[in-house]
């Protein structure tokens, strides 16, 4: 799951993209009202976390023109203004749900995953396709000859490819939501990744294979 952090406290919105990281989630952190609409509306976010007193636009408007662009993204609301006044404001505008600063951490998280459960984002220990199996919580691939663990941005790009089978991942796709959207990485840094899973799907003598498609993207195909 990838989550947005709109936050002008640029320490604070940092300090949250970390605790979301340690936790698997990507995290993207973004410090005014309109880069943060403009991320929001990308697409590429499963959960936004906004504060209200933000430059330029404030966490209700940003919100309000979510909505009526028709995003649904989930929105959590973090804020130092604590009156039920405020609160409904935001709910009215189209949060999700709403927390005062300062916040417990177990809380915040506990909240994100609620917010996942109520997209209908199934939380899943892991993933499958053809003789492999992902474990999400531990980074182990595993296959019928044994296992080995993945490091950071494998695992993030495996976890993209296994949870869209047998269709294709452009590399644009797997820039933003891997990387982030205002990452500087490069097409041949998605092509190093994919050749670091190849050469572990070899070591685990997998029928899975990563196909290119020239100018496209990536797909799996399994073969029997």
């Amino acid at each position: 799951m990838r989550i947005l952090i709109i936050e002008d406290e640029v320490r604070l919105a940092e300090a949250l993209a970390q605790i979301l990281r340690q936790q698997k989630y990507a995290a993207d952190a973004v410090y005014t009202g309109e880069d943060g609409l403009a991320y929001a509306l990308s697409g590429q976010y499963d959960l936004v976390i906004l504060d209200v007193m933000l430059p330029g636009l404030n966490g209700y408007e940003v919100v309000q023109k979510m909505r009526l662009q028709k995003n649904a993204t989930p929105v959590l609301m973090l804020t130092a203004k604590d009156e039920i006044s405020d609160k409904v404001a935001g709910l009215d505008c189209g949060a999700d749900d709403y927390m005062t600063k300062p916040f417990v951490t177990e809380e915040l998280l506990a909240r994100v995953r609620a917010l996942a459960r109520r997209q209908g984002e199934v939380v899943l220990e892991q993933l499958s396709f053809g003789d492999l199996v992902l474990h999400l919580s531990t980074h182990e691939l595993a296959g019928e000859k044994g296992s080995i663990h993945l490091g950071y941005k494998e695992f993030e790009v495996l976890k993209l490819l296994l949870s869209h089978p047998g269709m294709v991942v452009t590399k644009s796709m797997l820039i933003a939501k891997v990387w982030g959207m205002d990452s500087e990485v490069e097409d041949n840094n998605v092509e190093a990744y994919i050749s670091f899973l190849r050469k572990k799907l070899s070591f685990l003598h997998s029928r899975v294979e990563i196909i290119t498609l020239r100018k496209v993207g990536y797909r799996l195909e399994a073969s029997k």
